[in-house]
Protein backbone atom coordinates (compact mmCIF):
# COMPACT_ATOMS: atom_id res chain seq x y z
CA UNK A 1 0.00 0.00 0.00
CA UNK A 2 1.28 3.43 -0.63
CA UNK A 3 0.36 7.10 0.48
CA UNK A 4 -1.21 10.19 -1.97
CA UNK A 5 0.37 12.72 0.04
CA UNK A 6 -1.17 15.55 -2.87
CA UNK A 7 -4.08 15.65 -5.48
CA UNK A 8 -4.27 15.48 -9.12
CA UNK A 9 -1.70 18.14 -10.33
CA UNK A 10 -0.03 19.05 -6.88
CA UNK A 11 -3.23 20.95 -6.22
CA UNK A 12 -5.84 20.14 -3.60
CA UNK A 13 -5.15 20.13 0.13
CA UNK A 14 -2.79 18.40 2.39
CA UNK A 15 -4.88 15.85 2.45
CA UNK A 16 -3.24 12.04 2.95
CA UNK A 17 -4.95 9.00 1.10
CA UNK A 18 -4.63 5.79 1.26
CA UNK A 19 -3.43 4.56 -2.66
CA UNK A 20 -5.10 1.01 -3.13
CA UNK A 21 -3.73 0.12 -6.55
CA UNK A 22 -1.35 -2.97 -6.72
CA UNK A 23 2.25 -2.18 -7.20
CA UNK A 24 3.27 -4.57 -10.43
CA UNK A 25 6.84 -3.79 -10.44
CA UNK A 26 8.13 -5.83 -8.67
CA UNK A 27 5.84 -8.82 -9.68
CA UNK A 28 7.08 -7.73 -13.41
CA UNK A 29 10.78 -8.13 -12.11
CA UNK A 30 10.26 -11.68 -10.18
CA UNK A 31 8.24 -13.21 -13.49
CA UNK A 32 11.19 -11.41 -15.68
CA UNK A 33 13.92 -13.49 -13.43
CA UNK A 34 12.53 -16.72 -13.12
CA UNK A 35 12.04 -16.30 -17.05
CA UNK A 36 15.02 -16.25 -17.12
CA UNK A 37 15.73 -18.60 -15.54
CA UNK A 38 13.86 -21.31 -17.22
CA UNK A 39 15.33 -20.41 -20.62
CA UNK A 40 18.87 -21.17 -19.30
CA UNK A 41 17.68 -24.01 -17.19
CA UNK A 42 15.19 -25.83 -19.99
CA UNK A 43 18.55 -26.56 -22.47
CA UNK A 44 20.21 -28.50 -20.01
CA UNK A 45 17.10 -30.75 -18.84
CA UNK A 46 17.08 -32.38 -22.43
CA UNK A 47 19.30 -35.57 -22.71
CA UNK A 48 20.80 -37.11 -25.99
CA UNK A 49 21.91 -40.62 -26.12
CA UNK A 50 24.19 -41.55 -29.30
CA UNK A 51 22.69 -44.77 -30.35
CA UNK A 52 24.20 -46.43 -33.73
CA UNK A 53 21.89 -48.62 -35.08
CA UNK A 54 22.83 -51.49 -37.79
CA UNK A 55 21.41 -50.27 -41.63
CA UNK A 56 18.57 -51.63 -42.62
CA UNK A 57 18.81 -54.50 -45.28
CA UNK A 58 15.65 -55.91 -47.02
CA UNK A 59 15.10 -59.79 -46.82
CA UNK A 60 17.27 -61.84 -49.28
CA UNK A 61 14.14 -64.30 -49.63
CA UNK A 62 10.76 -63.14 -50.19
CA UNK A 63 8.35 -63.80 -47.36
CA UNK A 64 5.34 -65.87 -48.64
CA UNK A 65 2.14 -64.15 -46.77
CA UNK A 66 -0.67 -66.63 -46.18
CA UNK A 67 -4.65 -65.76 -45.92
CA UNK A 68 -5.97 -65.17 -43.00
CA UNK A 69 -8.45 -67.69 -41.83
CA UNK A 70 -11.76 -65.69 -40.64
CA UNK A 71 -13.98 -67.82 -37.81
CA UNK A 72 -17.60 -66.04 -38.99
CA UNK A 73 -20.02 -66.65 -36.07
CA UNK A 74 -23.81 -66.66 -37.57
CA UNK A 75 -26.77 -65.43 -34.97
CA UNK A 76 -28.10 -68.65 -35.72
CA UNK A 77 -25.11 -69.64 -33.53
CA UNK A 78 -23.43 -71.68 -36.49
CA UNK A 79 -19.65 -71.07 -37.24
CA UNK A 80 -17.75 -71.17 -40.41
CA UNK A 81 -14.88 -70.75 -41.83
CA UNK A 82 -14.95 -69.34 -45.30
CA UNK A 83 -17.65 -71.55 -46.84
CA UNK A 84 -17.74 -74.65 -44.18
CA UNK A 85 -19.92 -75.07 -41.47
CA UNK A 86 -18.29 -76.65 -38.46
CA UNK A 87 -19.36 -77.70 -34.97
CA UNK A 88 -17.89 -75.99 -31.90
CA UNK A 89 -15.97 -79.04 -30.82
CA UNK A 90 -14.11 -79.18 -33.96
CA UNK A 91 -13.09 -75.70 -34.37
CA UNK A 92 -8.88 -76.67 -33.24
CA UNK A 93 -8.70 -78.82 -36.01
CA UNK A 94 -10.90 -76.93 -38.99
CA UNK A 95 -8.86 -73.81 -38.11
CA UNK A 96 -5.52 -76.01 -38.17
CA UNK A 97 -6.39 -77.13 -41.32
CA UNK A 98 -7.54 -73.83 -42.61
CA UNK A 99 -3.74 -72.85 -42.10
CA UNK A 100 -2.35 -75.87 -44.00
CA UNK A 101 -1.40 -77.70 -40.22
CA UNK A 102 2.15 -76.96 -39.04
CA UNK A 103 2.77 -74.31 -36.26
CA UNK A 104 -1.04 -73.20 -36.64
CA UNK A 105 -1.47 -72.13 -33.19
CA UNK A 106 1.22 -69.37 -33.80
CA UNK A 107 -0.73 -68.01 -37.09
CA UNK A 108 -3.52 -64.98 -36.53
CA UNK A 109 -6.69 -66.01 -36.76
CA UNK A 110 -9.64 -63.54 -37.18
CA UNK A 111 -13.17 -63.57 -35.68
CA UNK A 112 -15.82 -61.90 -36.79
CA UNK A 113 -19.47 -62.27 -35.55
CA UNK A 114 -23.27 -60.73 -37.13
CA UNK A 115 -24.45 -57.66 -34.82
CA UNK A 116 -27.09 -59.86 -33.31
CA UNK A 117 -24.80 -63.07 -31.85
CA UNK A 118 -25.07 -63.26 -28.27
CA UNK A 119 -22.48 -62.66 -26.45
CA UNK A 120 -22.48 -65.99 -24.84
CA UNK A 121 -21.94 -67.65 -28.60
CA UNK A 122 -19.18 -65.25 -29.29
CA UNK A 123 -17.66 -66.32 -25.62
CA UNK A 124 -17.67 -69.62 -26.39
CA UNK A 125 -16.21 -69.72 -29.84
CA UNK A 126 -12.92 -67.83 -27.99
CA UNK A 127 -12.58 -69.54 -24.89
CA UNK A 128 -12.61 -72.67 -27.28
CA UNK A 129 -9.79 -71.20 -29.23
CA UNK A 130 -7.64 -70.22 -25.61
CA UNK A 131 -8.33 -73.37 -24.38
CA UNK A 132 -6.32 -75.12 -27.61
CA UNK A 133 -3.53 -72.74 -27.94
CA UNK A 134 -4.52 -70.04 -30.45
CA UNK A 135 -3.59 -66.73 -28.56
CA UNK A 136 -2.92 -64.53 -31.71
CA UNK A 137 -6.45 -64.26 -32.41
CA UNK A 138 -8.12 -60.53 -34.27
CA UNK A 139 -11.65 -59.78 -33.65
CA UNK A 140 -13.25 -57.83 -36.81
CA UNK A 141 -15.93 -55.13 -36.80
CA UNK A 142 -18.04 -54.41 -39.57
CA UNK A 143 -19.61 -50.73 -39.82
CA UNK A 144 -23.36 -51.18 -40.09
CA UNK A 145 -25.19 -48.35 -42.36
Amino acid sequence: MGAKLSGPGGQGGKTIQQNADINVTPFVDIMLVLLIIFMVAAPLATVSIRLDLPPAVPPTTPTEMKEPVYITIQESGQIYIAQDEIQLANLPQAVCAALGGGACREERVFVRAQPEVKYEQFMEVMNSMQANGFFKVGLLNEDIE
